[in-house]
């Protein structure tokens, strides 16, 4: 086999490597079949039993939460964005949107075409480098939810505590860091996520919600889009995208193989705190692009003293095997997103690199 790349891709992202090998084993012919996952029925009892087992394991790492049903649909967190304003608003109601970044502002635009959208919260002032004060937000009096984007993976920022929405819906898109460290369910009317950086490959987008935020949907929206079609049809309305529906399973065996959120956040932390240090120590060398308070512990962004260095270093890198460490092209920079399945060694090999670079080229 040839060596892996060290991946840093910010999504479709790294996945572990025994999850890619129990499924190219599994891939030809599943539990005896005869069939790949992906040739036999959504209606069928082997595919419908790992659909299960994928909801329950989920509910399972996250503390099986009283009242909470896990979806599977399509589309991304992007379709979502349209989804929660369509669902959940009513006449006379404004979704509330703390704004921190790049996503923030995706979700926000979605329900101002569909519904209406309120600015709770902002850290723009400070060109969203930092997550807002707690304090500092407030939903509007006519909320229907309070959204917030727990991980800005273009900015490199990361709530480090919730805020309280009070009697309205917490709603968080946690795409980026979902599963990265143990969270408190409840605190959350519903949580969603596209299963590419995290969860899975891309295909699948996951939502964990309050049952009775889905039982019912407008009847003048879509059947596809009303969450009450998936919710009592147990995700099975049309098509899943199976084979990731499968790997999102594999996935959630690997945590539980971890030591499950509390032993996945251990490994998180330690890759993180590796890249910070370096990149504080470097004597501005290198600069991290986030606020010490609100760094993510999934996507370390950092510049360098000039664009022209930071190009040789994207270069030098990929001679090196390095994947995916320009940032992204609306901030430019650099990033590495170090997810769930990113290896302590990957991320070793990138400090080692760092520091040869930081001595040849400094």
């Amino acid at each position: 086999m040839n060596k892996r790349a060290y991946n840093f891709n910010a999504g479709p992202a790294a996945l572990p490597l025994t999850v890619l090998e129990r499924a190219q084993a599994e891939f030809v012919d599943f539990r005896e079949s005869g069939m790949s996952i992906m040739e036999m029925s959504h209606r069928g009892a082997i595919y419908e039993s790992v659909h299960n087992e994928a909801q329950e394991r989920l509910l399972s790492l996250l503390g099986n939460p009283k009242g909470y049903k896990v979806l599977f649909v399509q589309g991304g967190a992007s379709t979502q964005f349209a989804m929660i304003p369509m669902n959940l608003i009513s006449e006379g109601q404004v979704g509330s949107y703390v704004m921190t970044g790049s996503w923030a502002d995706k979700a926000f635009k979605e329900a101002k075409l569909v519904g209406g959208a309120h600015v709770a919260g902002s850290s723009e002032d400070k060109k969203f480098v930092a997550i807002p004060e707690l304090s500092s937000i407030k939903a509007a009096d006519n909320a229907a939810y309070l959204h917030v984007t727990s991980n800005e993976t273009i900015e490199g920022t990361q709530y480090a505590e919730f805020p309280d929405a009070g009697s309205i819906p917490l709603i968080a898109d946690m795409s980026s860091d979902i599963l990265c460290r143990p969270i408190d369910v409840n605190q959350f009317g519903m949580i969603y996520a596209g299963a590419q950086k995290n969860l899975g490959p891309s295909g699948v987008t996951v939502v964990i919600a309050k049952e009775e935020l889905l039982a019912e949907s407008p009847s003048n929206i879509p059947t596809i889009m009303r969450y009450s079609t998936h919710y009592k049809n147990n995700s099975l309305y049309n098509t899943p995208p199976s084979f990731s529906v499968y790997m999102v399973n594999e996935v959630l065996k690997w945590i539980e193989e971890q030591g499950g959120l509390a032993g996945i956040q251990f490994k998180n932390l330690e890759k993180a705190g590796l890249l910070y240090d370096h990149i504080d120590g470097s004597d501005g060398f290198y600069s991290g692009v986030a606020e010490k308070s609100s760094r993510s512990i999934m996507n370390v962004t950092f510049r360098m003293q000039s664009e022209e260095l930071e190009k040789r270093f994207v270069k030098a890198a990929e001679l090196e095997g390095f994947v995916g460490l320009k940032g992204h092209r609306s901030v430019g920079g650099l990033r590495a997103s170090i997810y769930n399945a990113v290896p302590y060694e990957s991320v070793k090999a990138l400090s080692d690199f760092m520091n040869h670079f930081r001595q040849t080229q400094g």
